[in-house]
């Protein structure tokens, strides 16, 4: 299982509290055996945006503000698991996913 690095928390708390990203890219670091910031996206940035910041090849772990056309937020986490990824990377992302979203707290759609 992969560890948090603290600067994922304090991203994603700037997020919730602050609205200062539209949406955060997180990877883990397979030789530290850690989830890092991978990509923090301004609150300008879409939807498009933010899809096209995920790697066709590659898993991630994402949260996404969605303000879209509705009067309340709603921040969603997101396990992306490309069907062209490692076994070896979903194996590793799968195994680390729900003590991660733990670490987050505020998550409202998974």
């Amino acid at each position: 299982m992969a560890a948090v690095h603290d600067d994922c928390k304090l991203r994603f708390l700037e997020l919730k509290a602050k609205r200062a990203h539209r949406f955060i890219v997180f990877k883990i670091e397979e030789k530290q055996k850690q989830v890092v910031v991978e990509k923090l996206g301004e609150p300008t940035q879409s939807y498009e945006d933010f899809t096209k910041s995920l790697p066709e090849n590659e898993c991630r772990y994402a949260v996404y503000d969605s303000q879209e056309n509705c009067q309340k937020s709603r921040i969603f986490f997101i396990a992306w698991s490309p069907d062209t990824s490692r076994v070896r990377s979903k194996m590793i992302y799968a195994s680390s996913k729900d003590r991660f979203k733990r670490e987050l707290d505020g998550i409202q759609v998974e």
